[in-house]
């Protein structure tokens, strides 16, 4: 998910048990320095995605948390049904995102990265394990396969020579 679509999520997009999110809205820096949410990039972009399950657990162990914030912040709590928020119930800025984001990456001794290249990673990684374009594409929200094709085409030589070994295997040529 792009930044502002990850902190867009209500917990109403989020089904756990059934392991997806919906992305409805993202979360846009407006002009003057403050928030609001509008709908996702492209029409592409609104999507559900299929959810791993350490994501799935993760975001359980995030939704008792956010819970007993929501508990200790009392009347201070602004109930937006946010899945991501800052400790009084607002939505969490995307520069807070990027500082928590480095200093993880600062404490795990791995080498600095923009937020936006997690994305990047997880694209490359798809195409890499053989998951289908169109597929990436559509989890990315990507307005085309073309667009998810041409950004990651550095991934295309693994997948060319994965094809050519199923070809081996479908001829019945011995490796």
């Amino acid at each position: 998910m792009r930044q502002g679509e990850l902190l867009g999520p209500r917990w109403i997009d989020v089904d756990l048990d059934g392991r997806t999110a919906s992305v409805q809205q993202a979360l846009h820096r407006g002009r003057g320095g403050g928030y609001d949410f509008q709908p996702p990039k492209t029409s592409r972009s609104r999507r559900q995605i299929a959810l791993t399950q350490a994501a799935v657990a993760a975001l359980r162990r995030h939704r008792t948390r956010q819970l007993e914030e929501r508990i200790f912040a009392g009347d201070a709590w602004t109930d937006l049904d946010l899945a991501f928020t800052n400790s009084e119930g607002r939505p969490m800025r995307g520069t807070r995102v990027t500082h928590t984001f480095q200093a993880a990456l600062q404490r795990a001794s791995l080498p600095r990265i923009r937020f936006h290249d997690l994305r990047h990673t997880a694209a490359s990684l798809l195409l890499g394990r053989g998951v289908h374009p169109k597929i990436a594409s559509e989890m990315l929200g990507h307005s085309t396969i073309a667009v998810t094709l041409d950004l990651y085409s550095h991934v295309t030589p693994t997948m060319q020579r994965g094809a050519a070994d199923e070809l081996d295997a479908v001829l019945g040529v011995v490796r």
